[in-house]
């Protein structure tokens, strides 16, 4: 009784509508109240979640589950611009006026060939052709429920400021938010917020691989493989070619390296020699001019094997993210605010499921079980996580501060069956909620303080230095909004 007349009497007589910050003690009935609200609204969000899930549409074709957001957006209050910087399922959410300016990252693209039912053993969903093995259905739906927090806060305690939620599609390599750095979207932000689904909770400052990607496309010469296999030159052998030439080229790069590769297209019958054959190239480096050098020599092999094998080539660069660059000052403030929320606490029968899950996992040793509820010590991770990600821009056009929650079972890796089985059941939806309510916090000491911003901003220039320039890996290009075809 004594908190509930002590939150009526804040927001009656509105102590905070003129004034520049909230008390510490009645911030932490703001904050209590704001993780109570997001408790209340769990079915609402899970729905929005298991729907996203359930359409599970890869880069560029997220139209369900972008007006999926927008929708919810649009009924708390946001005013929304669709469509923007040529991305048809790129939108900005907007509440409020003013400074601070809090940005907040929302993805919602699944990826191909990981269609999975919401079950502890691998069973793809026939009617389903993408699946959610990164989260990212959890990712849009926590932020924006962050977004919607946020607003609701200023209006019940009158800290002043603008929140703006970006939808960014296309994360998994079609470098969506690049696009939108491009455009000058971020320009005027003042911090940028953002989280990943993963397999336990973490606040840590740290880096990420910057990453070029591109489809080379050999053209060659159709004939009868066995009754004139002289008159063909085939476009086949120019991708294996090239592809024997990187494996080799593996032993004389950097080891912190990491080259991947599908062959997208190579052919359509033995008989017949391939007259066009399509090969899709990952690379990446922590450092983006070690990783400029190594794309080049790539794009050499490809040449060579254009060469030996007579056919034509041509490359498309598809992606280009830099790498993330983290910021302590918010990650301090970050990690405070996961501690207070606490991690993923299971019922018993949740902890039966997550164990049958651990079983399919390769390798004897798992995780415990309740790590999921545990929060990791704060460090700075000066290794950086082994993934890329087009948030690597946005931090370098504005200070830029994450975290992870557990929304899968420990153990679990990121891009598998089971990281997209555990964010359709509510193990995924619980590490939503996490996430949901440690941005939401972390947006109330930010409006709160802008203090923390200001220092933030010092140690981001620090960061860039003086004489920083950003410019886009990927060029001039206009969006790839057809690279999962």
């Amino acid at each position: 009784m004594r908190t509930l007349f002590l939150i009526n009497f804040i927001i009656g007589v509105n102590l905070f509508a003129n004034a520049q910050t909230i008390k510490t003690k009645e911030l932490a009935i703001v904050k209590k109240t704001s993780t109570e609200r997001l408790d209340k609204q769990y079915d609402t969000y899970k729905q929005s979640a298991l729907r996203i899930w359930e359409y599970a549409e890869v880069g560029y074709k997220e139209y369900k589950s972008a007006a999926e957001l927008v929708s919810l957006l649009s009924k708390n209050g946001f005013s929304t611009e669709e469509g923007v910087a040529g991305i048809p399922t790129a939108f900005v959410a907007t509440y409020g006026s003013g400074s601070p300016v809090i940005g907040i990252l929302a993805e919602y693209d699944a990826l191909p060939g990981l269609s999975q039912k919401a079950v502890s053993e691998k069973s793809p969903d026939p009617s389903r052709k993408a699946g959610h093995a990164c989260g990212h259905h959890l990712f849009g739906v926590a932020s924006v429920a962050a977004a919607i927090e946020l607003k609701e806060t200023m209006q019940k305690t009158g800290l002043k400021g603008t929140i703006k939620l970006f939808g960014t599609p296309a994360e998994e390599g079609g470098s969506g938010k690049v696009y939108m750095v491009r455009e000058g979207l971020f320009n005027g932000v003042d911090v940028v917020m953002h989280w990943h689904p993963s397999s336990q909770n973490s606040a840590n400052p740290s880096s990420s691989l910057a990453n070029v990607s591109a489809k080379f496309r050999f053209h060659g010469v159709s004939a009868h493989a066995a009754g004139a296999p002289e008159k063909g030159r085939s476009s086949l052998d120019a991708v294996e070619a090239m592809n024997y030439m990187v494996n080799m080229m593996r032993e004389h790069i950097p080891s912190d390296t990491r080259i991947h590769y599908v062959i997208t297209r190579g052919g359509e019958a033995p008989n017949v020699v391939p007259d066009y054959a399509e090969v899709y190239y990952y690379a990446r480096h922590p450092k983006r001019e070690v990783l400029s050098d190594i794309f080049n020599r790539i794009k050499k092999t490809a040449e060579a094997a254009a060469l030996g094998t007579e056919t034509h080539m041509e490359m498309e660069i598809i992606g280009g993210v830099f790498d993330l660059l983290p910021n302590e000052v918010l990650a301090k403030l970050m990690h405070q605010n996961l501690t207070a929320v606490g991690g993923v606490s299971y019922t018993a029968d949740e902890v039966v499921w997550a164990k049958e899950v651990q079983q399919t996992l390769i390798g004897p040793l798992q995780p415990a079980i309740s790590a999921a509820s545990q929060i990791e010590p704060y460090k700075v991770d000066a290794s950086g996580s082994g993934g890329s990600t087009d948030v690597g821009d946005v931090s370098y056009v504005v200070p830029t501060v994450g975290l992870r929650t557990a929304t899968w079972v420990p153990g679990t890796p990121a891009h598998s069956w089971q990281a997209v089985a555990c964010g359709g059941t509510n193990i995924g939806i619980k590490g939503m909620m996490v996430a949901a309510k440690t941005l939401a916090l972390t947006g109330i000491d930010l409006l709160n303080d802008p203090t923390q911003i200001q220092k933030a901003k010092e140690e981001y220039q620090k960061r860039i230095g003086p004489n920083f320039k950003y410019s886009a890996l990927l060029g001039d290009r206009k969006p790839a909004l057809n690279y999962r075809d």
